[in-house]
């Protein structure tokens, strides 16, 4: 396997310049310009100059943000299994499968395991991760989640029952920019399937160095790492690649370099899985990288723009026309000041031609429809139409519930791939919580509250996890379509008074128990 910075910088060159080759401007440009299109700046490099106003209409931002929280509308969970352990049942309790694990303890295990991965979830703050994938995604076509384990976590448990000997370490995450990420293989789209993968990233010199003196570097590399630091900054390359044992297995190993020396030593991760998650916005036949919405937005979106601002100019202009003075008639400087009072000395010829206005042309009728028609179109063709985005009207709810759940439907594929990537993300936690934990209680929460349970890494390590999303169906209702019901209900005489109460909107109805309770004193 190839060890020499050289070696593994020229691996990196390779892929960086496929990336750079994709499309009609490379990967590194379109993105750019798609991030720029996404936050707002539309009229970067289009030289406009500044003597009139240019209109941005955002339809891009709107369809990026709605697609984005419908596919994390829906609240979802995460169940464990193991390939070859069947589910519990009564006469297979006993049953060792390997070793001395019985059948009845794996999957308490699993239960275990999905009951912690929502405690990692909320440790690191998996929501916003999540959130950072699909926007990443939306504007690059591509997300990476990078799983890694920090030695320097504090956890609070001991190792001792003095609880003086404190274990530390643990997982963290870390959204990768495709633009960062090197694949062995650019034309396979599994990340698993990858020979190797290789990590860019800008970091504090002095965080490198400190890196390489824990990991046993001699005092030449430390130097070397120094004086080529660029603004404080240094480039280090995380290589990660499979090395194949005896047999069918392969282990993950690793290995951190900068152009010019080695940080870490090739080391084994001990894992069986790359730690990495991607996420496609759109997949592309045959290739490793996804493809953005943006880049073909784009060209509605200037259009959008430019008539727009021809629009308010036109407005403008016909507002505040342009003005025709006669120099020889009118010596005073004139403005547009309202109320001004113009001097003039002559006849009433004179007085007549002093001050004329260019009346400019008229503009179109269906330039406004045409606007209008554009930008409902381009919202359409994108799957964010009114209905969908909650602009349109609707005779009773049920009709309007029907019309959302057809608007949605197109969304299902994209959401289907993010159920696909958590599930990913699932299967790597558990690999760590494998190999790296050892012996050490982990946190469970429930109804009850949380508590703590022995957990043994080691007995677990040979098992061929799995993990699959649960997802919970999220109400299309809103808050006062709930209460219209509610209510129509309660007319009805399908619920009582109380039932009504209870189940109104939380914060709808202030301090709805004292008032159940005064009710009840009342009726009594």
């Amino acid at each position: 396997m190839l060890k020499k910075p050289s070696e593994i910088l020229k691996e990196y060159k390779s892929g960086y310049d496929f990336k750079a080759s994709l499309g009609s401007k490379g990967m590194f440009e379109q993105n750019k310009i798609n991030e720029r299109f996404f936050i707002g700046d539309q009229w970067h490099g289009a030289k406009c100059g500044n003597d009139r106003p240019l209109v941005r209409h955002n339809v891009i931002k709107r369809i990026g943000n709605y697609k984005i929280s419908q596919v994390l509308s829906a609240p979802i969970s995460v169940s464990y299994s193991a390939e070859g352990v069947p589910s519990v049942e009564p006469e297979l309790k006993g049953l060792n499968l390997q070793g001395n694990l019985s059948i009845n303890e794996i999957n308490n295990v699993l239960e275990a395991f999905s009951n912690y991965r929502k405690v990692t979830a909320e440790r690191l703050k998996f929501s916003d991760l999540t959130e950072r994938v699909l926007r990443n995604s939306y504007i690059s076509g591509s997300s990476v989640l990078y799983t890694y384990w920090n030695p320097n976590v504090i956890t609070g448990l001991y190792a001792d029952s003095s609880q003086k000997v404190g274990i530390n370490g643990d997982i963290c995450c870390e959204v990768l920019d495709i633009e960062d990420i090197v694949f062995g293989d650019p034309y396979c789209e599994n990340i698993q399937n990858q020979p190797y993968i290789i990590i860019s990233s800008r970091k504090p010199t002095e965080e490198v160095i400190s890196e390489a003196r824990l990991n046993g570097r001699d005092i030449e590399t430390l130097k070397i790492i120094s004086e080529s630091s660029e603004n404080g900054k240094t480039t280090l390359y995380t290589k990660l690649y499979k090395e194949y044992t005896k047999g069918d297995g392969y282990t993950i190993k690793c290995i951190k370099v900068t152009d010019k020396c080695v940080v870490r030593e090739e080391f084994d991760t001990r894992l069986r899985l790359y730690p990495l998650a991607i996420f496609h916005w759109e997949r592309k036949n045959n290739s490793a990288y996804g493809e953005s919405e943006i880049t073909y937005l784009i060209p509605n979106q200037i259009a959008i723009n430019r008539m727009i601002t021809a629009n308010v100019w036109s407005t403008m202009t016909t507002g505040m026309p342009i003005m025709v003075v006669n120099g020889d008639t009118v010596t005073q400087r004139i403005t547009n000041d309202p109320g001004q009072i113009v001097k003039i000395y002559g006849s009433n010829e004179d007085v007549a031609g002093a001050v004329k206005y260019i009346s400019p042309p008229s503009f179109t009728k269906d330039f406004d429809a045409s606007i209008t028609s554009l930008i409902e179109n381009t919202l359409t063709q994108s799957g964010a139409n009114e209905v969908a985005l909650g602009d349109s009207r609707a005779d009773n709810a049920t009709a309007l519930l029907a019309m959302r759940d057809a608007s949605l439907m197109p969304l299902q594929i994209i959401k289907n791939r993010f159920y696909s990537f958590v599930e990913d993300v699932a299967r790597i936690w558990a690999d760590f919580w494998v190999v790296y934990y050892g012996k050490r209680n982990i946190k469970l929460k429930d109804k009850d509250g949380s508590r703590y349970i022995e957990f043994d890494g080691n007995r677990y390590k040979n098992l061929i996890l799995n993990a699959t999303v649960d997802i919970s169906p999220a109400s299309s209702y809103t808050e006062r379509e709930r209460a219209d019901m509610l209510i129509l209900l309660y007319e009805k005489g399908a619920v009582s008074k109380e039932e009504l109460l209870r189940r109104l909107p939380e914060g709808l109805v202030p301090d709805v128990a004292t008032l159940i309770k005064e009710k009840d004193l009342e009726e009594a």
